[in-house]
């Protein structure tokens, strides 16, 4: 058993903010992106990426387009330090690309920090200090005003160092870490401080990065959060908040979200949540959240599955088969409701229509994935899935009650078999059971057909194989070639439907012929298919097909009588 919670743990009080604003608002563009991938995600892998993989990943992200990318830790990894300077020296940064590298506040480590980015173009150098009570207490043993007063000495002296490199354009980004854990009066007080101690204003850029250093609460309390920073930060028309979620709850994406609403204009992340303990921010996911609500995410994910394999070879780090948007398995569905309710909206929608299909809250086209495996069947699909997979891959339309008729023949394999069947599968099965038997089942082996007129209506002349493989000519006459070719059968076989297809088209079109047939005691019907380049011909090949199904439960064959009337 569990201990008891209460005893243990504590939740976060609501905010003091009576008239938030932030839960009416709604989203109508994305934030600026900060991808962390090489610095945060990389110090949470197993085995950290090496020089060749993080430059690889950094040219991702530039495709990508990210505008303002984490680079390293250079004062605290010598390998980080070299490859932020091998970015700068080889201009290897895009003009429009801004390289983001992060320090303690240590003068030793700020000197070092400025060292690794002098010269680049533009840069963004990151701040962060833990300001949260039992991180002060425990960790540090500081009072907020040393605090105060240790953010301010830091900041000036970043200031004196920067003056010497003017052909650089230093931005500052603070990040009280641990904020979403501090009392938000400590936290605004260390902001305020920073602000003030870098004058921010239009010639000294700054970010204040809010961060759920590890989430300790529900999304809309880390919303209250921010809002409340948000009306009383400073000069804040003069700095860009940003948050930096991380995932401990599982909250990561709603927290970013709500924090958006509330007043945040910049997210830090990484490409599918990789980060410390349970990641960070997914930020993929984030941006196709608003891809779906109609908002352009200002990052390419058209080809979603080039980027997975990139980040997956970076990382060694694979990605879960139902992770949103780009799992293997996101945009399949087995179950046989959801499976007809995905093929039903696939016919219904128009190519410049608002997306509309069920279950698919994205065209899985825009992410540069396939429509093929969408339906898949196992033993807990249905009929709709079933005819999807037939009509997408085969051209096969099915009528609705041969629809039911195969599904419970296909299930019954997957019951029996116990795994996934496939397309081509399916197809084998609806072969073995619709087509075959006329060219393999002894008495109705179709060899050939010929029409002639007659007093009466339709006369035919049908040729079968016997056990022996010996030629045996059938005649009817009906009011047409299928009741024609029943008629020359000889069997107690009542077709009660018919329909055609076209499969293909122009001279490589072929016929397919459907019938729904019934048998004096034997329940319900039994369906016959023909497929052939002439459709009479097709036709003859569906009666047929349906007459072999009943022959297998009734045993009989077609009579011997050399001809039969209607």
């Amino acid at each position: 058993m569990l201990t008891d919670p209460s005893r243990k743990y504590r939740s976060f009080p609501p905010v003091a903010l009576s008239d938030r604003r932030w839960p009416s608002r709604i989203l109508t563009q994305a934030p600026i992106w900060l991808s962390t991938d090489l610095r945060d995600g990389n110090q949470a892998l197993f085995e950290p990426m090496n020089r060749e993989r993080k430059l690889r990943l950094f040219q991702e992200l530039v495709r990508i387009g990210f505008k303002e990318i984490e680079v390293g830790f250079p004062s605290a990894s010598r390998t980080d330090f070299e490859i932020v300077r091998h970015l700068i020296d080889a201009d290897l940064i895009p003009e429009d690309v801004t390289p983001m590298v992060i320090t303690q506040l240590r003068e030793d480590l700020i000197a070092e920090t400025v060292r690794s980015v002098a010269g680049a173009r533009r840069v963004i150098v990151h701040f962060y200090n833990a300001i949260a009570p039992a991180w002060r207490e425990i960790v540090f043993g500081m009072s907020v005003p040393q605090i105060v007063d240790m953010v301010e000495r830091h900041i000036a002296l970043f200031k004196q160092l920067t003056e010497a490199h003017p052909q650089t354009q230093w931005v500052l980004q603070y990040s009280p870490e641990t904020f979403c854990m501090a009392e938000l009066d400590v936290s605004l007080a260390v902001c305020n401080a920073a602000i003030r101690a870098w004058d921010a204003g239009p010639q000294r850029p700054m970010i204040v990065n809010l961060p759920t250093t590890v989430e300790v609460s529900t999304p809309n309390v880390f919303a209250d959060q921010i809002e409340w920073m948000d009306r009383r930060l400073e000069r804040r028309e003069q700095i860009v908040l940003s948050v930096h979620p991380h995932n401990d709850r599982g909250t990561g994406v709603a927290c970013a979200e709500q924090a958006l609403l509330a007043g945040a204009q910049r997210v830090e992340g990484c490409l599918f949540g990789n980060g410390e303990r349970s990641g960070n921010l997914d930020v993929v996911t984030l941006a196709l959240n608003l891809y779906t609500q109609g908002i352009s995410p200002g990052l390419d994910f058209s080809d979603i599955a080039a980027v997975a394999r990139v980040a997956e070879d970076c990382t060694a780090l694979p990605i879960h088969p139902r992770h949103p948007y780009v799992g293997d398995l996101v945009f399949t569905a087995f179950s046989g409701s959801h499976q007809d309710a995905i093929s039903k909206g696939f016919a219904a929608q128009q190519p410049d229509a608002l997306w509309r299909v069920p279950y698919l809250p994205i065209d899985p086209q825009d992410l540069g994935r396939t429509y093929d495996s969408i339906v898949r069947v196992n033993s807990q699909s249905g009929k709709g899935g079933i005819a999807f997979l037939l009509q997408r891959d085969y051209g096969i339309v099915m009528p609705r009650r041969m629809q039911v008729e195969f599904s419970a023949i296909v299930q019954a394999l997957a019951d029996s078999s116990e795994t996934e069947l496939s397309s081509e599968r399916i197809w084998e099965v609806f072969e073995r059971t619709y087509l075959m038997p006329v060219c393999e089942q002894p008495g109705f082996i179709y060899r050939a057909h010929r029409l002639y007129g007659h007093p009466d209506g339709q006369g035919i002349d049908l040729e079968l194989a016997g056990a022996d493989g010996k030629v045996e000519s059938r005649q009817g006459v009906g009011n047409g070639p299928i009741s024609a070719a029943v008629a020359a059968l000889g069997l107690p076989l009542r077709i009660d439907s018919y329909e055609e297809r076209s499969l293909g088209s122009g001279a490589d079109a072929t016929a397919l012929a459907i019938v729904e047939a019934a048998w004096p005691g034997v329940p319900g019907s039994r369906f016959g298919v023909g497929r052939h380049a002439n459709i009479v011909t097709a036709s003859v090949l569906a009666v047929l097909s349906a007459a072999s199904r009943f022959s297998m439960v009734s045993g009989r064959k077609p009579m011997a009588s050399s001809r039969n009337g209607a």
